[in-house]
């Protein structure tokens, strides 16, 4: 069975990742991918899904583990009673080739290690056809099935009941080496690769790339890790952000609120975007602005809410029957049925972006700014329609104030690029409409009898992405209504001292069963008591959310409270994004308080 979500660590190549067990064992790689089918599919099922395990033979060993620092080449330390030895963990970056590393090194005694790899493409459907490949520095194992191949290169691996296992032991100063490549099973295998230069060279480029880093001193451990880890979530090539490594890892254990994360929200990638820039990462910013004009080319009324990497509009959603999925949650789900809802708040969060990016230098092209006009009159056209909201709800569409507001921040950032950098465009036209918005949240948005603004036009429910409107400028973070909206969401949705998203209770989703907090939210709590004076109450918070992070500073996208147990898809782009925010707004308010 799969560990807690907790117990792993990611290591990746910027093409896709895997996920390292605590107990030596990768059970997800999707490759070459983030979103290809899976080789190694544990994590969704069991041992037949496919896994790979590099440990200690004792049962008795234990680990402890950590990133060589700055970089996600993960090193695990293993105790047994007759000697010590470590696993270095890694996907080499630069080469262009789907390579795992696991190197062996002894420290001091002799440990018998075993190894257990159990092969199986297309989410465990797919059981390869092996064979043994004689080559100059011994045997190296090939698996082939359909499309896909990969050699797997150490020990010799002996077959049993669908799965080959290796035993070997490692004396101090000795080192071994495992290696994994994946190819397309019509051309040959690659050749192995020089391990002691790919571990160097890609602990230098991560060490190269975390270096230009500028982080709050208060926790700068944590920002550090997070933008290393949006930038583990980046296509090297393609700049696209994927909002996790993973599919389907549940919302709420055993239950079927089950989604795959690994496509480019407009949303997720746009806060990226603002977080790169501040923190000292203009290039990565202008990569990920050409992925968004390349994916959202053409007509705006095309324009969808997520893409695959590469900008592919086509994310059809299946389940896959032959994955019990984690735990026992199902259904396993691969592709994502929203990418077909209209969601108004993407246009603001794009528009805020990119108003971020000229704020910070980052110039206007030939098409950046017709783009933008051209979202523009998108918005112009359809805002006043009902939407599926920030939480791609699947029951009815809802006039969802929070998504009203972003049709507001949309206009307002265009407004500013006219009146602050001299653009051109139908600047009256904008500010009319901006005021029209603005009025009709005031009017429907907002329960003068409560005191708090709602989560929509049909409702007094309240919704915690209703902190996001201090955020973007829509109210001051101290005004009352802001502050009865804050006092609302307290006393509706804090769940042990963390917020939900929403009452699921209310229906309004059209889906069975509840969730956990949700991490972002709490950040953004965070940020909003940054920003309304209550400094003390946002460290509180704070020291406690970073707190949740594992062992390698991963997030994932939920907390069961009661248990500190991660819940849902990880490593999660939006929690890292929003604890990124919610540190620079503790380190600004300390900055205002001091001066």
């Amino acid at each position: 069975m799969p560990l807690p979500i907790e117990n792993y660590a990611l290591i990746g190549d910027l093409h896709t990742g895997c996920l390292v067990g605590t107990d030596g064992s990768i059970d997800w790689l999707c490759l070459p991918r983030f979103d290809s089918a899976s080789t190694f599919g544990a994590l969704l099922g069991d041992h037949d899904a496919g896994r790979w395990l590099v440990a200690p033979s004792d049962a008795a060993a234990t680990a402890t583990r950590s990133y060589l620092d700055d970089t996600f080449v993960l090193v695990t330390r293993w105790r047994t009673p007759t000697g010590v030895v470590e696993v270095t963990d890694l996907m080499p970056f630069g080469d262009r080739r789907a390579d795992v590393v696991r190197r062996v090194t002894g420290i001091s005694g002799t440990v018998p290690m075993r190894v257990d790899l159990a092969i199986r493409f297309g989410y465990g459907s797919a059981m390869p056809w092996v064979r043994q490949v004689v080559e100059a520095d011994g045997t190296a194992l090939v698996a082939t099935a359909g499309p896909d191949a990969v050699v797997v290169r150490g020990p010799r691996l002996t077959a049993t009941d669908h799965t080959h296992e290796a035993g070997f032991d490692v004396s101090a100063g000795d080192v071994v080496d495992l290696t994994l490549t994946w190819y397309p099973s019509h051309r040959t295998p690659p050749t192995p690769i020089d391990v002691d230069a790919r571990i160097a060279e890609t602990t230098a480029w991560w060490r190269d790339w975390a270096a230009r880093c500028t982080a709050p001193p208060a926790y700068e451990r944590e920002v550090r890790r997070s933008l290393l880890i949006l930038r583990a979530l980046t296509n090297e090539d393609t700049g696209g952000i994927v909002a996790a490594a993973t599919t389907s890892l549940p919302e709420q254990f055993g239950g079927s609120r089950n989604w795959d994360y690994r496509y480019v929200w407009l949303r997720d990638a746009s806060m990226t975007l603002q977080a790169l820039i501040l923190h000292g990462y203009a290039e990565e910013a202008e990569r990920w602005r050409g992925w968004l004009l390349r994916a959202i080319a053409g007509d705006p009324a095309d324009v969808q809410i997520m893409y695959g990497l590469a900008g592919e509009r086509y994310l059809h959603e299946s389940e896959i029957d032959g994955l019990p999925g984690y735990g026992g949650a199902s259904p396993v789900r691969v592709g994502n049925g929203a990418y077909r809802q209209y969601q108004g708040d993407i246009f603001g969060e794009v528009m805020i972006a990119l108003h971020e990016a000229r704020l910070l230098g980052v110039d206007e092209n030939e098409y950046s700014w017709p783009l933008q006009r051209a979202l523009l009159q998108y918005v112009d056209d359809n805002r006043s329609r009902p939407d599926s909201g920030i939480w791609e709800i699947r029951g009815e569409v809802r006039h969802f104030t929070h998504s009203r507001v972003m049709i507001w921040a949309a206009l307002d950032r265009g407004i500013k690029g006219v009146e602050q950098f001299g653009l051109d465009g139908p600047v009256d036209r904008w500010r009319a409409l901006r005021d029209e918005v603005r009025a009709d949240i005031e009017d429907h948005g907002w329960n003068a009898e409560l005191g708090t603004f709602t989560q929509h036009y049909d409702t007094t429910e309240v919704d915690a992405s209703l902190l996001q409107l201090a955020q973007v400028g829509f109210v001051e973070a101290d005004d009352p209504r802001m502050l009865g909206t804050v006092a609302a969401i307290e006393r509706d949705l804090l769940h042990d001292g963390l917020l939900l998203r929403y009452r699921t209770e209310s229906g309004v989703d059209g889906l069975e069963g509840t969730e956990n907090p949700f991490l972002t939210c709490s950040f953004w709590l965070v940020e909003q008591y940054a920003a309304s004076g209550r400094l003390d109450d946002a460290v509180v918070l704070m020291d406690r959310l970073v707190g949740y992070c594992n062992d390698v500073g991963m997030l994932s996208e939920e907390i069961e409270v009661a248990t500190g147990r991660h819940v849902g898809n990880t490593p999660q782009a939006l929690s890292h994004l929003a604890l990124v925010r919610a540190a620079d707004a503790i380190a600004l308010a300390r900055s205002t308080r001091a001066s």
